[in-house]
C-alpha cells in the first residue's frame, strides 16, 4: 500500500534526514490511504535493519494512530523525547494491508547536533552518556554500563557557562576555557553562535507550511514566539484580521493560535503571522465534499402543449447542478424562452414551458458527485369529450334521452346497446347537430326491454362513452297467506332454526328491510326474486312482531307477522335443606321464573356427595310439589341436591346446587361454662367444646346473655366464633346477668350451657404496682445531646392515674414526653440537656392505693478548662505547675488531667502527662536554651475538656557552662578490589523466550563491567541489555537462538585490581511448538 505522506516533510521522498540539537524533541508522522484496503493496514518503526521500535514505547519513544472516516486516512506518529546521541542512526518504516504482503518502506535518518556543557565532572558523565535510565528508551544498552550514580557533591553551586559566556567579551573566551575546562574551543565557539542566533530569532515555532481543512470544520494555526510579551498580528491575503465569532485570536504563553470556525471557500488563502519586522506563512485548502444527488430524476410522460418539470434534490444548499439534454449542457444563454431554471433549497427545476416533439429525449442532472437522467415522452393531443353521457332511470311510458358533445366538429359516431349497434325507427331516433356537434340517441315510451348500456364511439377515435338506462317496477311481496290485516302468526322451538321465504318482486331490484317492532333491522338472506329471514339457534328474546318492506324508485310494499319462540323452562331457584335427621333431608326449592311458554308438569331431583361428582336420580317420575323429603342418606357425610324443571317441550338445565348440608343430629352442649374476667361493661367467659361432637364438627358457639328474672335472651355475637372464650360487651353496670353458650353444626344448636350463678357487672380491683427494669435500678447516666426513651410497667385493675414528678414536683417540662397506656407508661427526651437532671417519679393510683417508683437520671457534658495554670518554679531541666480544678465539671467527677508542652520556636506541643489526678505536676527532660509554655486538658467520663487551660508565664532553661571536647574523626579507607559475592549459575533456556543471567559484585571504586561471550567482548549489540542495579549485575538476552548459546562471562575491573569470574552457560534448545487456545491453555509436543 502506497504512503499517502512519508513521514517527517514533503511526500514523495523514500529516504530523508533529520538534523536535531541534543535534548530536543522531534516527530515523524506517516500518512496511508486505505481507500483500496480489504482490512486495516498494520504499520512498524524500525531502527537499523531489524531492531521493532514498538517494544521501546515509553517516556522516551511515543507512538500515536488516528484514522480520518471522511478521508479514510490512517496517520502514525512517532515522537522521540529529547534526542540524546544515542537515538542517532537509520530509521525505516514499514505498512502492509497482510501478514503476506510485501510491505512498503520509507527509509530516514536521524542526526544529532552539538552537545550541552556543564561545570561538574559528573554533569559532563550525564551528558556524555545521554541518561541511561530504562524508562528513557535508550536504543543503545551499553550506554547503561557507563552510567555513574555518585551522590553529587554539594561543594558549589552549579554554573553555566554559556550564560558567563554570553555577557563576556571575544577577547576573554579563552580565559574562561581554561578556567572551566572546556578543551574543545572551536566547538565552544560554534555552540555559542548557535545560541545567539536561536536568542535573536522571534518564533521559536513557526506556522506549519500548509494547512488544509474540509468545509464546515474548524481550523486552528499556531505559532510559538520567543518573546512571550510580544504583540501578534495575523493577516488574510495582506489584510489584517480582527477578532470576530468566526477569527478567534488567542494568546498562551508563548504560543499564540488563530482559530478560524466554519470554514468555507472563502477562506482558502495565504495567512501570515507578524511579529514586528518577522514574518511566517501558510497556505490554508478547503476541500469541498462532492454534492451528491438524494432525490432522482422521474421519466415524464405528456402530451404536446403541457407543461413539464424535471426535479432533482442534492445534499447541499446552493449547489451548481448541470442540466444536459442527450449530451448537450443547458444553460440561461442557450435555452432561451423554452426552458427555465428554478432553485429551491436543495432542490433543482428544470421547466419546459410548452411541449412538444422536438422536445423528446434523455435529460440529465449532473453534479460534483453524481448525476441523474430521466426521459421524456411527447406525444398528440387526443379527442376532448366537452361533454359525457349520464345514465338513466325512468317509469314505463317516459322518453329516454342521451347526448353528448366533442371538442372536433367533424367526427361522427355510432350508438351501441349491451354492444349491438342500435338503428333508427319510430320509436328510437339518432341525430348530429350543434356547434360543437352534440350526438343525441332518443327512444320514445320506454320499456322494461329498453334497458341496458348504450355506447357512443366517435369515427377514427379510440375512446367510448357509455350510460346505463335503468327501468323502474313497483316492488311487490307475495305471502302465501295474502295481504291481509291479521298478523300472521310463526311458531319456533328454541334452538332451532327458523327459515321464512318471502317471494318479491320489482325492477330495480328492490330493497328489502325486515323490522323488530322498533327495535332496528334483524339478518337476512337475499337472492334474485327472494328474501328469507333466518334466525339460527332461536331465543326467547326473538320472540315479537316483525315486518317486512321492500322499496325501489318505483315505489314500496309492506308486511307484518308475528313469531312466537317456545323452549324449555329455566332451572328452579333456591334449592335449600331447612331440616335434617340421622338418615333423611327435607328439601325446598322455588318455581322457575320462566316456564318456556309451556306450562310446568313437575320436577326431578339428584343428590351427591360434596366429595364426588357423580350425581344421582331422586326421583323418575314428575313430583310436582316444590318439597321434597329424600330419604336413605348416611349420618356424617355431606351432600348436595340439584333440581329440573320439565314442561311439554322438555327438561330445564339443573339449578344451582344446594349449600352442602349433612344428614347428622346437633351436638352436645359445651362443658366447663365459667367466668374468667368481669369489667364495669364487660364480662368475659370461657368453656370447653363438648363431649359429644359427632361427624359434622362444630362450626361456631353462639353466646347468649339475659338479666336475672327475665327469660328474654339476646344472643351477643352475629357470626359464630371458632374459639372457647369470649367477651361480651355493652353490659349495663351493676345488674346481675345469666349466660349461656350454645355449640352450632349442620344440623343446628345444640342444647345450651348455662352459667349456675348470676354476675354482677361490677370492675375488679386489683392494686397497682409498678416493675422497675433492672438497668433503671441504677442511675441512668447519659450524655448532652443523645435520646432517653424510657418503658416502666405497671399492673392494676381498673386502669391507675398515671403522674410523674421530677425532684418532688410535677413534670411541666414541654421537652420531656410522656405517652400512658394501660399496662405502661413512656418517658422518652430528643435531645438530652444538662437541665434534663434530676429524680424522676413515677406515681400510679387506684381509689385509695397507689404505687411509686423513683429513676435517676444524670445527664454529663464536657468539663470546661483548668483555672489559674502557672509555672510556680524552674530549676536544672525541670519545672512545676500548678492549676485549679475547672469551674464546669461537666456535671460529674473529674477523673484526671492532659499536661501537654510547646517550645516557644517550633509552636509545636507535646503530651506530657495523661490522667495526671492532682491539680499539680512536675515536668523533666527539658532541653537547655530553650523557653516553654504549658497547657493543661481537664478529663472526665466524657473525654478532653474542649478548649485547654494555658499557662499565664513561661519556663525559660538556662544554659550551663558546659565544654565539649570531641576525639578527631579518623576517615576509614573504604577502597578494595573488586570482588564477586554471588556466581554466574550455568542456565537452560527455552528459545524464543527472554532470558538472563546474574551475579552480584562489590568493590570502591565502582568498578568497570565487562561482559563476554566465548572470550568476545560483547559491544553495543541490541539484542543483549545489560544492566547494574546496586552492584547487582544483569545480562539479558532478547528471544534467545541456536545461536546465542555457549560460554558466557562477566569482567568486573578497577584502579586497584582486575578480576574476572566466569561461569559456562548453555542453552539447551527445545523447539516444540506450543499453541495458545481460547482461554489460556497451551498445547504442544512433549518438552
Amino acid at each position: 500500500p502506497p504512503f499517502t505522506d512519508h513521514p517527517s516533510k514533503p511526500p514523495g521522498q523514500p529516504v530523508m534526514s533529520s538534523g536535531r540539537p541534543q535534548w530536543a524533541d522531534i516527530m515523524f508522522v506517516a500518512k496511508v490511504d486505505s481507500n483500496n484496503f480489504p482490512r486495516k493496514p498494520t504499520l512498524k518503526w524500525f531502527k537499523g535493519k531489524w531492531l521493532d521500535l514498538s517494544s521501546k514505547a515509553g517516556k522516551h519513544m511515543q507512538f500515536k494512530e488516528t484514522y480520518d472516516r471522511n478521508t479514510k486516512i490512517y496517520t502514525f506518529e512517532m515522537n522521540i523525547i529529547k534526542v540524546v546521541d544515542a537515538d542517532a542512526g537509520g530509521y525505516r518504516c514499514e505498512i502492509a494491508s497482510k501478514a503476506k504482503d510485501k510491505p512498503h518502506c520509507c527509509y530516514f535518518d536521524i542526526t544529532v547536533q552539538g552537545e550541552p556543557l556543564l561545570v561538574h565532572e559528573s554533569s559532563r558523565t550525564r551528558s556524555r552518556t545521554g541518561g541511561g535510565d530504562e524508562d528513557a528508551g535508550e536504543l543503545d544498552f551499553s550506554v547503561l554500563l557507563k552510567k555513574r550514580q555518585k551522590k553529587k557533591r554539594v561543594t558549589e553551586e552549579e554554573v553555566n557557562v554559556w550564560d558567563i559566556l554570553k555577557k563576556a567579551k571575544a577577547c576573554d573566551y579563552e580565559k574562561i576555557a581554561f578556567q572551566y575546562g572546556i578543551t574543545d574551543l572551536r566547538g565552544m565557539l560554534k555552540r555559542l553562535k548557535e545560541l545567539k542566533r536561536l536568542e535573536a530569532a522571534m518564533f521559536l515555532r513557526k506556522l506549519e507550511p500548509e494547512y488544509s481543512e474540509e468545509k464546515g470544520n474548524k481550523v486552528t494555526m499556531s505559532v510559538e514566539v520567543a518573546d512571550p510579551n510580544a504583540n501578534v498580528r495575523w493577516l488574510k491575503n495582506g489584510q489584517e484580521i480582527k477578532p470576530s465569532s468566526k477569527y478567534v485570536l488567542e494568546s498562551e504563553g508563548n504560543v499564540r493560535s488563530l482559530t478560524i470556525n466554519k470554514c468555507n471557500l472563502s477562506d482558502d488563502a495565504v495567512y501570515e503571522c507578524v511579529v514586528d519586522e518577522e514574518k511566517c506563512y501558510t497556505e490554508l485548502f478547503v476541500k469541498e465534499p462532492p454534492v451528491t444527488i438524494t432525490k432522482l430524476l422521474d421519466d415524464v410522460h405528456t402530451v404536446v402543449g403541457e407543461k413539464v418539470e424535471f426535479e432533482v434534490e442534492v445534499s447541499e444548499e446552493g449547489a451548481s447542478v448541470q442540466w444536459m439534454k442527450d449530451g448537450e449542457e443547458l444553460n440561461r444563454e442557450t435555452a432561451g424562452s423554452k426552458y427555465r431554471f428554478k432553485k429551491d433549497g436543495k432542490r433543482h427545476i428544470l421547466i419546459i414551458n410548452e411541449a412538444t416533439t422536438e422536445d423528446i429525449g434523455m435529460y440529465y442532472a449532473k453534479t460534483t458527485g453524481g448525476e441523474s437522467k430521466a426521459e421524456l415522452e411527447v406525444e398528440e393531443a387526443e379527442l376532448q369529450v366537452l361533454q359525457s353521457i349520464a345514465d338513466l332511470t325512468l317509469k314505463s311510458s317516459e322518453q329516454a334521452v342521451f347526448k353528448c358533445e366533442v371538442s372536433d366538429e367533424k367526427v361522427t359516431g355510432k350508438w351501441f346497446k349491451d354492444g349491438v349497434e342500435v338503428t333508427a325507427s319510430d320509436r328510437i331516433k339518432i341525430s348530429h347537430i350543434g356547434r360543437y356537434l352534440t350526438h343525441k340517441l332518443t327512444i320514445d315510451d320506454v320499456k322494461q326491454g329498453d334497458a341496458g348500456d348504450y355506447t357512443f364511439v366517435p369515427d377514427g377515435h379510440a375512446i367510448s362513452l357509455s350510460a346505463k338506462l335503468n327501468f323502474l317496477d313497483p316492488p311487490k311481496i307475495h305471502l302465501d297467506t295474502g295481504a291481509g290485516g291479521n298478523k300472521n302468526a310463526i311458531t319456533v322451538v328454541a334452538g332451532n332454526k327458523l327459515r321464512l321465504d318471502v317471494e318479491i318482486s320489482g325492477e330495480p331490484e328492490p330493497t328489502v328491510c325486515w323490522k323488530r317492532g322498533e327495535q332496528g333491522r334483524v339478518r337476512v338472506e337475499k337472492r334474485k326474486g327472494l328474501c328469507s329471514f333466518v334466525i339460527d339457534g332461536a331465543l326467547k328474546s326473538d320472540e315479537g312482531p316483525y315486518s317486512i318492506t321492500v322499496s325501489n324508485p318505483a315505489g314500496d310494499d309492506h308486511a307484518d307477522l308475528f313469531v312466537k319462540v317456545v323452549d324449555v323452562p329455566e332451572p328452579p331457584l333456591n334449592v335449600r335443606c331447612t331440616s335434617v335427621g340421622e338418615d333423611f333431608a327435607v328439601v325446598t326449592w322455588d318455581a322457575p321464573p320462566y316456564d318456556g311458554g309451556v306450562p310446568i308438569k313437575g320436577y326431578l331431583l339428584e343428590k351427591k356427595k360434596v366429595s364426588s361428582n357423580h350425581w344421582t336420580k331422586l326421583n323418575f317420575d314428575v313430583f310436582e310439589s316444590t318439597t321434597y323429603e329424600a330419604k336413605r342418606m348416611i349420618d356424617g357425610v355431606s351432600y348436595e341436591m340439584r333440581v329440573f324443571a320439565v314442561n311439554g317441550i322438555g327438561v330445564s338445565e339443573g339449578s344451582a346446587s344446594s349449600a352442602p348440608f349433612m344428614p347428622i343430629a346437633p351436638t352436645s352442649e359445651p362443658t366447663r361454662l365459667q367466668v374468667d374476667d368481669v369489667t364495669d361493661s364487660t364480662c368475659a367467659l370461657k368453656w370447653r367444646p363438648p363431649e359429644k361432637i359427632g361427624a359434622g364438627g362444630i362450626e361456631g358457639y353462639i353466646i347468649e346473655y339475659c338479666i336475672e328474672g327475665s327469660d328474654q335472651w339476646v344472643q351477643a355475637n352475629e357470626a359464630p366464633v371458632e374459639k372457647n372464650q369470649y367477651r361480651v360487651k355493652g353490659l349495663p353496670v351493676g345488674e346481675k346477668m345469666l349466660f349461656r353458650v350454645v355449640a352450632v353444626n349442620p344440623a343446628g344448636r345444640s342444647p345450651p350451657a348455662i352459667l349456675g350463678q348470676p354476675v354482677t357487672i361490677r370492675e375488679i380491683v386489683e392494686s397497682p404496682k409498678i416493675r422497675i427494669p433492672r438497668h433503671l435500678r441504677s442511675k441512668l447516666i447519659t450524655r448532652v445531646g443523645e435520646k432517653i426513651n424510657l418503658l416502666i410497667p405497671f399492673q392494676g385493675k381498673p386502669r391507675p392515674v398515671v403522674t410523674w414528678f421530677k425532684d418532688g414536683k410535677p413534670l411541666e417540662d414541654r421537652s420531656v414526653g410522656i405517652r400512658n397506656s394501660e399496662l405502661d407508661s413512656i418517658l422518652f427526651i430528643r435531645t438530652a440537656e444538662r437541665a434534663h437532671s434530676g429524680v424522676y417519679t413515677l406515681h400510679v393510683q387506684i381509689e385509695n392505693t397507689s404505687d411509686s417508683a423513683d429513676i435517676h437520671i444524670q445527664v454529663v457534658d464536657k468539663p470546661g478548662p483548668p483555672i489559674a495554670v502557672q509555672v510556680t518554679d524552674v530549676w536544672g531541666f525541670n519545672a512545676a505547675l500548678e492549676w485549679k480544678p475547672p469551674k464546669d465539671d461537666g456535671n460529674c467527677e473529674i477523673l484526671g488531667y492532659t499536661i501537654q508542652k510547646a517550645d516557644m520556636k517550633t509552636k509545636e506541643w507535646f503530651t506530657v502527662y495523661e490522667h495526671n489526678r492532682r491539680p499539680s505536676c512536675t515536668v523533666s527532660d527539658l532541653i537547655m536554651g530553650n523557653e516553654y509554655s504549658f497547657r493543661v486538658y481537664s478529663e472526665n467520663i466524657c473525654g478532653l475538656s474542649e478548649n485547654p487551660g494555658l499557662s499565664k508565664n513561661t519556663a525559660f532553661i538556662s544554659k550551663s557552662g558546659l565544654d565539649c571536647n570531641p576525639r578527631p574523626y579518623k576517615e576509614m579507607d573504604m577502597t578494595r578490589s573488586p570482588k564477586f559475592t554471588a556466581p554466574l549459575v550455568d542456565r537452560t533456556v527455552v528459545a524464543g523466550y527472554t532470558a538472563a543471567i546474574s551475579c552480584s559484585v562489590r568493590g570502591d571504586p565502582r568498578p568497570k563491567i565487562v561482559w563476554m561471550k566465548n572470550n568476545m567482548i560483547i559491544g553495543e549489540d541490541p539484542k543483549f541489555l545489560m544492566q547494574n542495579n546496586q552492584g547487582v549485575l544483569t545480562l539479558r538476552i532478547r528471544k534467545p537462538s541456536l545461536f546465542d548459546g555457549g560460554r558466557y562471562s562477566c569482567r568486573a575491573i578497577n584502579d586497584l585490581d582486575k578480576t574476572r569470574w566466569s561461569a559456562s552457560w548453555r542453552s539447551e534448545v527445545r523447539l516444540n511448538l506450543m499453541f495458545t487456545k481460547a482461554g489460556g491453555n497451551r498445547v504442544g509436543g512433549p518438552r
